[in-house]
């Protein structure tokens, strides 16, 4: 069984007209019938996902999305929204279109080349198309956009389509990596992880299992305890750690505990780095000295779940900023999607490691606070921030 997380996945969103064959080009690509497919314009009513590993990409989601021309009065605007929801989840675009591109097409290739998102034009149905490799080739030249003739029918042109994407692909694309050039092949690692009330029971956070196994693959030396087991491995081990990667939550307690000559970082420090842009992060941290009990915060929690006694981002880091700034600090928090369009409201955005997001998706978000002027920061660099030890631990360049 593949254990890839969806959020580590290359991420394909297809993207046309209502009936322009995306759902039968998912199918081809699939080799399964992931999506409906019907000749009724509109069938496709939300983004429908679906991890697969696909020689020679590796690890995919191919993402279905709704016709961005539906005219519906009342539920076409939202489908369209969701629609560029997706799109700020892509990796690369699959524009399915036919031999000629429309008005409306023509504004979305422009929008999409402006977000600059690698795009490959796919025109579809090639098997009724006369010299369809023409038509395609014409489109390409005319916009400056790769493009590939398919039958999804037939299965015509996939592994030409395939060929397509890896060549769009950057050069550094799913190059990086959590721990980066901090520790290498015996280097001694201890992992301080808490199992408070937010850990699940019989199991490890994501953060934490994807960086033990990055460790194991770079033949690294792991210990793991809990905080108050740190001081019992310390005198066990026979050299210093390396590096020590704890809880954000607990970084002044194990920055006191810590040998000198080791390095410290958090789980949420280092998916900065590995998710998004951990400079902005870290400059933007010091808004949070320019808060006032006037100010607004946002928090913004990738993953979904049921508030807990003691969670993190509804919790404790309320509970740090209004301690620091005061208790009337307005403090909004969202989780999964819901991250607002506009930021102006914003003093300061801190967001989660996003573990359960995909890079593009979190440098998506960045952009926009960037954007519109908003200091955007994360979980474990504004704690490390606020504990006044943000210039002591280490981070891996984005």
């Amino acid at each position: 069984m593949n254990q890839t997380p969806n959020s580590n996945r290359l991420h394909i969103a297809l993207l046309g007209r209502r009936n322009m064959g995306k759902s039968s080009l998912i199918n081809a690509l699939t080799g399964q019938d992931t999506s409906i497919v019907s000749i009724i314009p509109g069938t496709t009513t939300d983004p429908v996902s679906k991890p697969m590993e696909i020689h020679p990409l590796g690890a995919c989601l191919l993402i279905d999305t709704p016709g961005f021309d539906d005219d519906d009065a009342e539920l076409g605007g939202k489908r369209v929204a969701r629609t560029l929801k997706a799109i700020e989840r892509a990796d690369v675009i699959l524009f399915v279109c036919g031999r000629y591109l429309s008005e409306l097409e023509r504004k979305w290739v422009v929008m999409l080349k402006e977000k600059g998102i690698p795009l490959i034009l796919v025109v579809n149905k090639a098997d009724t198309l006369p010299s369809a490799e023409m038509y395609a080739g014409l489109m390409g030249d005319t916009h400056k956009v790769p493009s590939v003739a398919v039958s999804a029918k037939e299965r015509m042109g996939i592994n030409q389509l395939f060929n397509a994407i890896v060549e769009v692909l950057p050069a550094d694309s799913g190059t990086q990596t959590i721990t980066g050039d901090l520790v290498s092949e015996g280097d001694v690692v201890l992992l301080i992880m808490p199992q408070d009330i937010q850990a699940p029971k019989g199991r490890l956070i994501l953060p934490q299992v994807q960086t033990l196994r990055e460790l194991l693959d770079k033949k690294c030396l792991v210990m793991s305890c809990t905080t108050d087991k740190m001081d019992d491995t310390l005198r066990v081990l026979a050299r210093p750690p390396r590096l020590i990667v704890t809880d954000s939550q607990v970084f002044h307690e194990v920055y006191r505990k810590k040998p000198a000559e080791s390095l410290l970082t958090s789980f949420s420090v280092l998916f900065a780095g590995y998710k998004g842009d951990i400079r902005y992060y870290m400059e933007s941290a010091a808004a949070i000295d320019r808060l006032t009990e006037r100010s607004r915060v946002l928090i913004a929690e990738a993953c979904t779940h049921a508030p807990l006694t003691e969670d993190i981002g509804r919790v404790k880091l309320p509970r740090l900023l209004r301690k620091r700034v005061g208790e009337h600090l307005q403090i909004d928090i969202v989780a999964g999607s819901d991250f607002p369009e506009d930021l102006s409201a914003y003093d300061l955005v801190i967001h989660c490691g996003a573990c359960m997001f995909n890079r593009k998706y979190v440098l998506s978000r960045i952009a926009r606070a960037r954007a519109q002027g908003i200091p955007m920061t994360n979980y474990g660099v504004a704690i490390a921030y606020m504990n006044g030890i943000l210039d002591k631990i280490c981070v891996i360049s984005s």
